[in-house]
């Protein structure tokens, strides 16, 4: 992908409307799992407000995220990215994907081959292989960083040149400060803050296309990089 890389500030639906003036290219919105029907009404007030692209993401219960993100697609009026599919959800979620003319986020353990086999199979039920961004997620940090790093260098190498693999040759986006996060260090507003510019810097070199953060200081100061 030759474009420059997006920035998504990721922030849960009750607090959108106050960093819609964010300096991020994409405005990210989490849904929860306990209280999703009252998010999506508020939401729905809140899209016309809206004017920067969207990324939709569900809470991440595949059991919730079947009924959430098509509730939510049916209210959409453009074309965003929806997250996040996985093996477990992606047969519920694809149909709703292709009726929106939307993109979808597929995530899959830091494994090429699965990746490229869960490209193959939504690929197969009609969604176009341009409206797919892949997360090969960074892991636990028990993975060491490295080793989630390498597998997006990988990818990159595999999909993309005269002889490269199509079902490979996809935006990668990284949710690598997830992981940050949750160690005790994070519980420092501070160190949360570096921890999470760390993260997006390394996932920056990787080759990340799109990375997803969740303090708008740290969306200025990845911005700011040359």
């Amino acid at each position: 992908m030759k474009d420059k890389v997006k920035y998504i500030l990721q922030v849960p639906v009750f607090e959108a409307e106050t960093n819609l003036a964010n300096d991020c290219d994409i405005l990210g919105i989490k849904f929860t799992e306990d209280n999703w029907e009252n998010e999506l009404e508020t939401f729905k007030k809140l899209l016309p407000k809206i004017d920067k692209p969207l990324m939709i993401r569900g809470c991440g219960n595949d059991s919730v995220d079947i009924n959430l993100l098509p509730a939510i697609m049916e209210t959409l009026d453009r074309e965003c990215i929806i997250g996040i599919a996985n093996e477990n959800n992606y047969k519920n979620i694809v149909p709703s994907v292709i009726k929106g003319g939307h993109k979808l986020i597929i995530r899959t353990p830091i494994d090429i081959n699965l990746a490229k086999e869960m490209n193959i199979l939504t690929s197969d039920m009609g969604l176009e292989l341009d409206k797919i961004l892949m997360d090969t997620d960074i892991g636990g940090l028990g993975y060491g960083f490295e080793y989630g790093y390498s597998i997006m260098e990988k990818i990159k190498l595999e999909g993309t040149g005269e002889n490269g693999d199509k079902y490979l040759d996809m935006p990668l986006i990284s949710f690598a400060a997830e992981e940050t996060a949750k160690t005790k260090e994070a519980k420092d507003n501070n160190l949360a803050l570096y921890l999470e510019i760390t993260s997006a810097s390394g996932v920056l070199a990787a080759g990340a296309n799109y990375i997803v953060l969740t303090k708008p200081q740290a969306v200025k100061v990845m911005k700011g990089l040359v």
